[in-house]
């Protein structure tokens, strides 16, 4: 996935809300950008990261800039748009380029199913079972190179997972797909101090059949790019 304009440098004065943060531009300028982003971001909104917002002169936007990166100072990348698993997955299902996938060949996304949801995507293919594919976005690390998910209580996530082991008792394929939008990272656990409800729901979908998935990204101002398959301990 690669981002539509050129990305602009700057470092970050504070995160307001769940929606709105405040950067310095490398030109002095201050602005205003758009936060992706409704969930707690621990170690990704600390005053003076390095950050990279995108430009849009879109009249229906009231903010000029939207937040879409940090740079470390180690060199590492984090992604914190929430939008971009799915864009950076759905790219990557329609190439072929997951492994546990690649037999589908028709993909489509944003499909209702199970009790008021849509699934991310549902791949078909003639002989073989529906595979239901839900995508979450993780970014949090807090300890070595250990990912975790999620950064804060999601009962919408823990509904998610229900919803895949409905799917499986049905006779189809279900499929949690957690994507690391950082760059510094070698696995994947359940950060089950932060939601434990959701720490059980994976349990005990992953117990019903839910198959777990786990991969990083390749991150730069260019854009996201699928990469590694990751485990999940």
């Amino acid at each position: 996935m690669e981002f539509p304009s050129p990305l602009i440098p700057g470092r970050l004065i504070r995160r307001w809300n769940r929606f709105l943060s405040e950067a310095t531009l490398d030109t002095g300028e201050t602005v205003r950008a758009h936060c992706p982003n409704p969930g707690a971001m621990l170690g990704l909104k600390d005053p003076g990261l390095r950050v990279w917002l995108e430009y849009n002169n879109d009249p229906k936007r009231k903010l000029r800039y939207g937040w879409r990166l940090v740079e470390f100072d180690n060199g590492h990348w984090a992604g914190i748009d929430t939008g971009v698993p799915n864009r950076v997955v759905g790219e990557a299902l329609r190439a072929g380029a997951i492994p546990e996938l690649a037999m589908y060949a028709t993909v489509r996304a944003e499909v209702k199913y199970s009790t008021n949801s849509r699934v991310d995507f549902l791949l078909t293919e003639p002989g073989l079972p529906d595979a239901y594919v839900e995508v979450k976005n993780v970014h949090l690390l807090r300890q070595g190179t250990l990912a975790e998910f999620p950064d804060c209580v999601t009962t919408r996530g823990a509904k998610h997972l229900g919803d895949l082991s409905d799917m499986v008792a049905q006779g189809h394929r279900a499929v949690m797909l957690y994507l690391v939008q950082r760059t510094d990272c070698t696995h994947l656990t359940m950060a089950g101090d932060l939601d434990p409800g959701y720490a059980s729901a994976f349990l005990r979908a992953r117990d019903a059949g839910v198959e777990m998935l786990c991969y990083d990204t390749a991150i730069d101002v260019a854009g996201v790019t699928l990469c590694h398959a990751l485990p999940i301990t």
